[in-house]
């Protein structure tokens, strides 16, 4: 009996796509995320042709301009959601990195690389924020949590499994070539977003837009001040900061870890950031199932406690424990980034939430904008206790978190500024 539970509990996300049309929006997503992993190995094979020496300048300068994109546009993105066609902005946008994509087998020069980069990333910027404000439009109140869940769960399992097929498929085809197959699945992808139905956007009723004619400036700060004024998603959004803080010295310094501290090979450290993927993935599974509260309070504190801790002890693990630490450290980092989007489906209005989904993807993402260089800098400076001293910090900024802005309070629920 208690073992059918367990099972039930499993399968309880998957309960979300009994609504067809989330389902199709979710594969479109799916097949998004695989094409992007091919887009990320195919870069990673490009800037190697332009040099050994280079390639790890190039591919952190376009990790940095990812970043700066998302931090740059999405919250102009949220206020468009709110004011047009969201079936539009999705299928325009797509496209048109589509097009991006496809260009990418024909770069002969390193800033061409940079330029297309960017640009396909100020798109993303535009589709992101539009796809997670349309979830809480599209699926029933009660299985809003298994969808978010869902869709965070296969952005994790996609982050493990897609680039190994990528680097297969590469192997295969070649460099070059895999931008090809990635653009294929843009047109999957696309195929899928056209044939949603216009009535399953939320678009605002006309006669408050001919009333109120707010700017668009006047939107994104309304939709900065949505996102900080609910004491709930506030906590959750700083709870955030100290993901990314940890998450990034995970990203830019497991392999110095793997193949310089432990003296292992590439094959090694693949296990190891497979064990953070899985770890990621089974608590995005799980996440609304062990935290059912208003608040979210319990996974944003124990996801964080649990990644700052897994990493603080990462300079003096051998591969064995190392493996299943990072696999408690995947298991803290969703548990403690999944609960904002679903705090603010449940807590914004319908007609507000793309402008708060856009704020929150541009101050998220601001947060590993901070985090990138701190862990980078800790890295070269101290590369036998940067784990430690990165542990630390994320400890550190999580008690001041707890302390400062943990809400006490009811969250008002539905917020509207008129």
């Amino acid at each position: 009996m208690k073992f059918g539970k367990a099972i039930s509990k499993l399968t309880e996300p998957f309960q979300a796509l009994q609504n067809k049309l989330f389902a199709k929006v979710y594969l479109a997503q799916t097949i998004i995320l695989l094409g992007d992993a091919f887009t990320w190995v195919g870069l990673a094979l490009l800037a190697y042709q332009f040099g050994k020496g280079r390639a790890a300048v190039i591919l952190a300068t376009a990790l940095t301009l990812r970043v700066t994109a998302f931090i740059l546009f999405s919250p102009f993105a949220g206020v468009l959601a709110d004011r047009i066609d969201r079936k539009k902005i999705l299928y325009t946008t797509h496209f048109i990195r589509m097009g991006l994509v496809a260009l990418l087998p024909f770069v002969s020069a390193e800033w061409q690389i940079y330029v297309l980069v960017f640009l396909m990333n100020v798109f993303n910027a535009f589709f992101s924020p539009t796809y997670r404000s349309v979830i809480p439009q599209i699926v029933d109140k009660k299985l809003y949590r298994q969808a978010i869940g869902l869709s965070a769960a296969t952005y994790q399992l996609l982050g493990v499994l897609g680039p190994g097929l990528a680097g297969i498929l590469a192997v295969w085809l070649g460099a070059r070539e895999i931008f090809l197959v990635d653009a294929g699945t843009f047109i999957i992808a696309g195929i899928l977003l056209l044939t949603l139905p216009k009535s399953f956007l939320n678009a605002p009723k006309e006669e408050k837009v001919l009333q109120k004619h707010p700017t668009t400036w006047q939107d994104v700060t309304k939709g900065a001040k949505l996102l900080f004024q609910n004491r709930y998603i506030c906590f959750a959004l700083f709870i955030e900061l100290v993901s990314a803080m940890a998450g990034a010295f995970i990203l830019v310094n497991t392999i110095i870890l793997v193949k310089g501290g432990l003296s292992l090979t590439d094959r090694e450290y693949g296990l190891i950031m497979a064990a953070f993927g899985i770890g990621a993935t089974v608590a995005a599974f799980v996440s609304g199932v062990i935290d059912k509260s208003k608040s979210r309070q319990v996974s944003l504190i124990v996801g964080a406690l649990v990644l700052g801790l897994s990493i603080s002890a990462a300079n003096y693990l051998n591969f064995s424990l190392l493996f299943v630490f990072w696999i408690f450290a995947g298991l803290g980092q969703s548990l403690a980034e999944i609960p904002s989007e679903t705090l603010i489906g449940e807590n914004i209005a319908d007609e507000e939430q793309g402008k708060v989904y856009g704020s929150h993807f541009a101050f998220s993402h601001l947060w590993w904008a901070i985090a990138y260089p701190i862990a980078g800098l800790l890295g070269t400076n101290f590369p036998e206790k940067e784990f430690l001293y990165g542990g630390i910090l994320a400890l550190s900024l999580l008690l001041i978190m707890f302390l400062l802005l943990r809400p006490k309070e009811k969250p008002n629920i539905k917020i509207n500024l008129n």
